[in-house]
């Protein structure tokens, strides 16, 4: 971890409650600028939530959030204007063309015309910007999605599956291109794929039911759990283990 690195995001003691359900519960974090952290856990195990309270979309039950030291709860737009989030199942706009869509984002966030451009090279989907969204394959919408997600070019990345519907190559570039961008910012992926885990991030948090399991460098995970890989580790802290 980059612990002698900026501090961009701290969570304490944040909980999301649903009645008597808890979504989130007692989470604690610290993130740093350097960082590539992946939100493991089974299907239900908060990491959705984690990333929407994360990006000002959910409110918290109790706790704090602070982005860059500013708490969220006090200065919303301040987070927001420093946190690119790409959502599971992104939200465009699908009568829109993929130029007018990332256009009409960029005046949002105040971004200078030529971040299009440049976002569009990054993500690889020069050759749609003209398509409407609804014509795009999956892999596109995700990639899109991506490319207005670093409009703005914010310290803070909240990824949410950004590999889902993209073939090998595009996983490759992908993976290549959060590597690079993690140089000066700080990554947050949800990811059900243990590899990209092992292979891109350098801070893993295991998270079951709402709950921190496991947090740390695969190594230290490794050696809590007395496992030989991820997968291992993976089960037994989900209570999978056969």
């Amino acid at each position: 971890m980059k612990k002698n690195s900026e501090v961009t995001l701290l969570i304490n003691n944040l909980c999301k409650n649903y009645g008597e359900i808890k979504a989130s519960d007692n989470i604690c974090l610290t993130a740093h600028k350097g960082e590539i952290i992946a939100l493991l856990g089974p299907n239900g195990a908060g990491k959705s939530t984690l990333m929407n309270m994360i990006a000002g979309y959910l409110s918290p039950s109790s706790g704090i959030i602070e982005v860059l030291g500013k708490n969220i709860a006090q200065f919303p737009l301040f987070a927001k204007q420093n946190i690119g989030f790409l959502p599971e199942g992104a939200p465009l706009y699908p009568d829109l063309s993929v130029k007018m869509f990332l256009n009409y984002m960029a005046q949002l966030r105040n971004a200078p015309k030529k971040s299009v451009k440049e976002v569009a090279q990054i993500a690889n989907i020069n050759e749609v910007m003209e398509q409407k969204i609804e014509t795009l394959s999956k892999g596109y919408l995700r990639r899109v999605g991506f490319a207005q997600s670093i409009l703005s070019n914010p310290p803070i990345l909240l990824l949410d599956e950004p590999t889902d519907g993209l073939d090998p190559n595009q996983k490759e570039h992908m993976r290549n291109l959060i590597a690079q961008m993690a140089k000066d910012k700080t990554i947050i992926i949800s990811t059900h794929l243990l590899e990209e885990a092992e292979t891109i991030c350098n801070h893993i948090i295991l998270l079951d039911k709402g709950t921190i399991r496991a947090d740390g460098t695969l190594k230290q995970i490794l050696q809590k759990t007395k496992t030989a890989d991820l997968a291992q580790a993976f089960r037994k802290l989900t209570h999978k283990e056969n």
